[in-house]
């Protein structure tokens, strides 16, 4: 399984980014997919999850910000994310769960100036 980041940037405080995350190789289209994110000197948490139903789960901090679907006929899962603040500089990694493991893109690097 290969997962492959798209999206990210720098942009300013108050605006908008679209990522994209592309899975290859043995997919379920119920394979849950999600969204997380590292900044510098933290741990990695999650920003946003999808099931392959369809049902969304978000971190609080991003809640009416952001949003996560997913086109399972092309294996892909999105975030868009708006209003973006300094805070949500961040490295954002796309994962999905294919039993028995998790598999990690390479990651997307997001700076929000201020």
């Amino acid at each position: 399984v290969q997962l492959v980041e798209s999206g990210g940037g720098l942009v300013q405080a108050g605006g908008s980014l679209r990522l994209s995350c592309a899975a290859s190789g043995t997919i379920f289209s119920i394979s849950p997919m999600g969204w997380y994110r590292q900044a510098p000197g933290k741990q990695r948490e999650l920003v946003a999850a999808i099931s392959g139903r369809g049902s969304t789960n978000y971190a609080d901090s991003v809640k009416g910000r952001c949003t996560i679907s997913r086109d399972n006929a092309k294996n892909t899962v999105y975030l868009e994310m708006n209003s973006l603040k300094p805070e949500d500089t961040a490295v954002y990694y796309c994962q999905i769960y294919v039993i028995p493991r998790d598999y990690w893109g390479q990651g997307t690097q997001v700076t929000v100036s201020s």
